[in-house]
Parts: structure tokens; C-alpha cells; sequence
């Protein structure tokens, strides 16, 4: 049996096992693996800190580099993230719904587990813990396979989850950290149908489109983000200027950060003078259209390119338009389906937006940052979906979770 037909047999073994715990054992073991976490805060940090290094040689940018470094307070909160999901109503064994047919049977809809749910992800080490609380809540055994960028911090991590759990007397295999960075795994990965119920792809465009196109597993797709602010002709500059700052800056290389700014021509001269030099200051390079940069000198010269552009760096295109209607228009034809707001004053515009833009998330007067499994209350996310079957958005413990028919009946046999 192959390594990775050997870590498939395994977790099928262990995702029947899962289905047997209830909501206190999985709690329990949530919470053991977040001391874990917290004990071994130095030994992951040291583990890190080579995949750091390495990333520093071999020149990767300074965005990228924050994605895959583990910091205290990081550790903390992929400790939290884990208590957080064992607080959390496990939605396994719900009934959704009952009906009583004429016959007298009665049929009944049930969450259940998905059973083996496989992840494929690029540099961020504290998915491995979010991927692993959220699975392990819903009964799921997961295969993970990171990034060789960030293989020393997502090994630690793994171990230190194992130790916590074969603490608690529960099932470690729940968690299976595939170590070979041969990228052929990821090609054997796809093709598990036998031990794989569901792919989920996180990372850049290029994995992500190369999983949905060559896998014969089911896959739930997670995008990029090209995400949009549009400042409406009636927003507060101040607000805008505050949020978009956020938005941008508070984290350059994640998905949820803002990437294009959308600026109606009736306030641009007044707002974008305002932008420019707040995110001048944090060394933000604008790349705008002509009217743009008749505001404003500095402003770049934008490209068709730029307009669907995820840079996960320190660049933002601008656009101006003459309308919300051409607004909403330009975010559709561009946009990743992700993350997109609107800063206005004018409650029709708000609604409008909302109604009318095609993503996940859309928000009125707050930045994009907040498309979280985190911040939407569900102590972690395995990732969000920009598709729209099954699960949209921040993916939580329900996105993992299936549903089958119990039927009881009293002998009816049908004519």
C-alpha cells in the first residue's frame, strides 16, 4: 500500500470511530489539544521560526512571509479558536426536520459527519489547528497537507494536537499531517475517492483551480480575494478613509483584505487626495484610471489587469465611476465573489448594494477584514467559499457537516 493509501485507510478507520463520540468527549478533547497548544507555545515557535528562515533565504515577500509566521499571540489564538469551537452547539445528531406520511411512516432528516474531509493549503500553519477543531467538533477525521513552506511549523503543530488528544484517552489519527511535499501527493490526494468524502483547497488561484479541475473527489471550492470598497457619493470621507486603511493594511497577504477601491466621481476630489496620503504613509502604491490621477499626483497609471488583480501586497487599484449602478456593474465583472462593501450614507444605496453585488460577504459602512470564521462567532473557519452549493462564505461547523434520512416505520411494506 502506498504512503498515502496507508494515511487514507487510516483516517476512514478513524472518521467511523469519530461518529461514535458525543458532544462531551469531542469537547474535551477540543480543549485538551488547546492546552497542548498553549504548553508547547515554545517549541512551535522554534519550529516556525525555521520555516521563517528559510522563507527569508529564498527571497519570499514580506506579505507572504506574515501569513506563515507564528507569533505568542498567534499561538493563543489557535488555542482560543479550539476552546471557542468546543463552547460551540454541536450540530451533529440534529434533527432538521420530521414528517409523518398517510402510511404512518415517519421520516426524519439528520446532521451527520462528512466523514473524511481532506485539506490542501499553502503557508498559513494556523490552519492546521482551525481545519482540525472544526472537523474533530462535527466527528470528521481530516488528512491535511500544507505547504513545504510552512512543513516544520505545521508538524509541530499536528504532534502537539496528537499528544493532547491521546491525553484524553481519544482517537489521535482524528488528525493526519501528510509530511511527503511532494507535490505527486496532492495529484494521489485527488484521486482518494475510496478513502476521501471532500476536498477543500486553500491557497492561491493556481492550487485552488488545479484541485477543481483534476480532482474526482468532491471539492468545495475557497477563492482568492479580489475584494472591493465602493465610497459612494454620499459616504463620510473620514469613515471611508479610516475603513479602507483597515481594510488594506491591518494584514496585507489575506484573503478578506481589501485590493480595489471604487470611488464615485461627485466626491473623488475631496476623498481620494485623503486616501492617497493615508495609505501613502503605510507605503501602499495606488494604480488608478485618468480621472483618478488628474486628483492626485503619485497615483500610478492602472491596467486592465489591475482591475482583477488579488496582489496580497502592498498595491490597491482605484477606479471612478458615475454612478452606484456602474459601480455594482465594474465589482461584478471583477470581483472573486469574496469580500465587497459599500460606505454610504444613503440607506437605498446600502440596500441596494447588498441586493444587488454577487459575493459571500457584503458589508455597508465596515471594513472587509471581518469575513472570518473567528469574528462571525464560529471559532474558526476551515476557509471561505465563494461557491454556491452546499456552503458561501465563512465556513463553519455546519459546511461540515451532511445530512441523512432516518425512517421508522411499523411493518408498511409498499403495494
Amino acid at each position: 500500500m502506498s504512503y498515502m493509501g496507508a494515511i487514507g485507510k487510516r483516517a476512514k478507520e478513524t472518521s467511523r470511530e469519530m461518529q461514535r463520540l458525543g458532544q462531551a468527549e469531542k469537547n474535551r478533547g477540543l480543549r485538551a489539544a488547546a492546552e497542548k497548544l498553549t504548553e508547547q507555545t515554545d517549541y512551535i515557535l522554534a519550529e516556525n521560526g525555521k520555516d521563517a528562515a528559510r522563507a527569508r533565504e529564498q527571497g519570499m515577500k514580506p506579505s507572504l512571509i506574515d501569513r506563515l509566521l507564528l507569533t505568542p499571540q498567534r499561538i493563543r489564538s489557535m488555542a482560543e479558536g479550539l476552546n471557542q469551537i468546543a463552547e460551540l452547539e454541536d450540530p451533529v445528531g440534529e434533527t432538521i426536520s420530521v414528517k409523518i406520511r398517510p402510511n404512518g411512516l415517519r421520516i426524519g432528516q439528520r446532521r451527520v459527519p462528512l466523514g473524511v474531509i481532506g485539506i490542501i493549503y499553502e503557508s498559513r500553519p494556523n490552519v492546521t489547528a482551525d481545519a482540525f477543531g472544526l472537523c474533530f467538533k462535527t466527528g470528521n477525521a481530516t488528512i491535511l497537507r500544507g505547504g513545504s513552506d510552512a512543513i516544520c511549523s505545521n508538524r509541530a503543530i499536528a504532534k502537539v494536537i496528537r499528544e493532547g488528544l491521546r491525553g484524553a484517552g481519544l482517537p489521535e489519527d482524528a488528525i493526519l499531517l501528510v509530511e511527503d511535499t511532494d507535490r505527486a501527493i496532492v495529484t494521489e490526494m485527488m484521486r482518494m475517492n475510496e478513502y476521501i468524502d471532500v476536498l477543500i483547497p486553500r491557497g492561491g488561484r493556481g492550487l485552488i483551480r488545479h484541485v477543481i479541475q483534476n480532482s474526482t473527489v468532491p471539492v468545495i471550492e475557497t477563492g482568492t480575494g479580489n475584494c472591493h470598497i465602493y465610497v459612494d457619493e454620499t459616504a463620510d470621507p473620514e469613515m471611508a478613509v479610516e475603513i479602507i486603511d483597515n481594510a488594506k493594511t491591518q494584514r496585507v497577504g489575506v484573503c478578506n483584505a481589501c485590493e480595489s477601491l471604487v470611488i464615485h466621481e461627485k466626491i473623488a476630489d475631496r476623498v481620494i487626495p485623503m486616501i492617497y496620503d493615508r495609505l501613502h504613509q503605510k507605503q501602499v502604491e495606488i494604480r488608478g484610471d485618468e480621472r483618478a490621477r488628474s486628483i492626485r499626483e503619485g497615483i500610478v497609471p492602472a491596467t486592465e489587469e489591475d482591475w482583477g488583480t488579488e496582489y496580497l501586497d502592498l498595491i490597491i487599484s482605484m477606479k471612478t465611476v458615475g454612478s452606484i449602478e456602474e459601480a455594482i456593474g465594474h465589482i461584478n465583472r471583477y470581483n472573486s465573489g469574496h469580500s465587497e462593501a459599500i460606505i454610504t450614507r444613503d440607506y437605498d444605496h446600502a440596500r441596494k448594494f447588498q441586493d444587488e453585488i454577487d459575493a459571500a460577504a457584503v458589508y455597508v459602512n465596515a471594513s472587509t477584514r471581518f469575513t472570518d470564521g473567528f469574528e462571525f462567532g464560529y471559532g474558526a473557519e476551515i476557509g471561505i467559499s465563494t461557491q454556491k452549493l452546499h456552503a458561501r462564505g465563512p465556513m463553519g461547523l455546519l459546511a461540515l457537516t451532511t445530512t441523512k434520512y432516518v425512517i421508522d416505520g411499523q411493518g408498511q411494506i409498499r403495494s
